[in-house]
């Protein structure tokens, strides 16, 4: 039985590492780039990926496709990796850092932007490191372990005069901007209910005797991911109930699920529920898991419903209303999400606040209130 992580996690759709087997052929809309004509030939913005792991080689695919960044540089503590990512995208040495002299890109004219794609833990580090550079900056999410973390971090890219951006792949995806117009528009009335749910199977819950490498494997170690499947796949279940609703929550309950395997989950959940409540009187009710597979998304509202399976993950996504099915076409989010950024980057424009700090900064702050709730089986009312 293989770990797997989640930047790779889709074992049913083919999206990297599976529950049982290492898949390594990306789905065709990410590696067939000629299904794009680019029409766009002025200048690029030149990004520079720090941490070069799976989740970063679906965005290399997305950006080699897109039109309006190129991949420019990397960060990696690995030099096999550094030499195989520079003959594979053409990247100059002087483009190429590790960890230690990440610093000296301040002086790199070639770099535009940092996209930080490294362990949660490390994410304030780095984004602070790319805005005293003078770079602009993309997290990948959760934005931080803390909400202090994000705070600092939102004030350190002010204080430089760059952006900061979160990874939200999903606010560009045609079928989840049609949930959230279903949602927010009210079509079937108000929203009542929502479930939302994400987990993925990621070892043999039969298997008692696999000794788990902790230090290697960083979402078991809460230093470096801050949590287990909360952090890492529950932050979408957070973010549809968001703005599916448009609403911020006001009060959450929480329990955590049952342990299989202590030895792998002594420093992290296996598996957690939670329920929001909204001003609006609706009730999203929430699970994740590294224990077994679910994917789907649901919303009862006064005059009817819509849903979503497979909703949460890579896609294709696959919905219906209580009166259609739902069909939209299947897009690369990674080059989408890039283009969209990128595009606003280079006009000298100021990115959305869907996708900025301070939207990073309430999902921490949500999911904070959760293990709370789930650790003292209390109501966590939020400010």
């Amino acid at each position: 039985m293989k770990n797997i992580s989640r930047r790779s996690f889709v074992n049913k759709l083919g999206l990297g590492v599976g529950a049982s087997v290492v898949i390594t052929t990306l789905p065709s809309f990410i590696t067939q780039p000629e299904k794009w004509e680019k029409t766009y030939t002025g200048k690029k913005l030149n990004i520079a990926l720090c941490g070069l792991g799976n989740y970063a080689a679906m965005l290399a695919s997305g950006i080699e496709i897109s039109e309006y960044c190129n991949l420019a540089g990397i960060v990696t503590g690995s030099p096999e990796k550094a030499l195989k990512w520079k003959a594979q995208y053409n990247i100059p040495d002087k483009n190429s850092y590790n960890y230690q002299n990440f610093d000296e890109i301040i002086n790199n004219k070639d770099i535009d932007l940092v996209y930080v794609v490294l362990p949660n833990g490390l994410h304030k580090e780095f984004v602070i490191r790319a805005a005293k550079a003078g770079k602009n900056v993309i997290t990948e999410k959760p934005m931080s372990i803390s909400v202090a973390d994000c705070q600092e971090m939102i004030k350190v890219c002010k204080e430089n005069n760059v952006q900061l951006a979160v990874g939200y792949r999903l606010h560009y995806e045609p079928t989840h901007l049609e949930i959230k117009r279903l949602g927010q528009e009210k079509v079937f009335g108000q929203v009542r209910f929502i479930e939302a749910s994400l987990g993925y199977k990621t070892y043999d819950t039969l298997d008692k005797t696999t000794i788990v490498d902790k230090k290697n494997d960083w979402r078991l170690n809460k230093k470096l991911s801050g949590g287990g499947p909360l952090m890492d796949l529950g932050i979408y279940c957070i973010q549809a109930s968001r703005y599916v609703l448009g609403e911020e929550p006001i009060a959450v309950t929480a329990q955590f699920g049952t342990v299989n395997n202590k030895d792998r989950f002594s420093q992290t959940e296996e598996t957690i529920s939670w329920q929001m409540e909204f001003p609006s009187g609706a009730i999203s009710n929430c699970t994740t898991s590294c224990g077994f597979d679910i994917d789907r998304l649901y919303a009862a509202a006064d005059e009817g419903s819509f849903e979503l399976s497979p909703a949460l993950s890579y896609g294709p996504f696959v919905g219906k209303t209580s009166e259609k099915e739902l069909k939209f076409p299947v897009i690369n989010q990674q080059k989408t999400q890039m283009d969209e950024i990128c595009k606003l980057l280079l006009e000298n424009k100021k990115l959305p606040n869907h996708i900025t700090g301070e939207e990073g900064l309430k999902d921490v702050r949500i999911i904070n209130a959760i293990y709370k709730a789930a650790k003292t089986g209390k109501k966590f009312f939020l400010k």
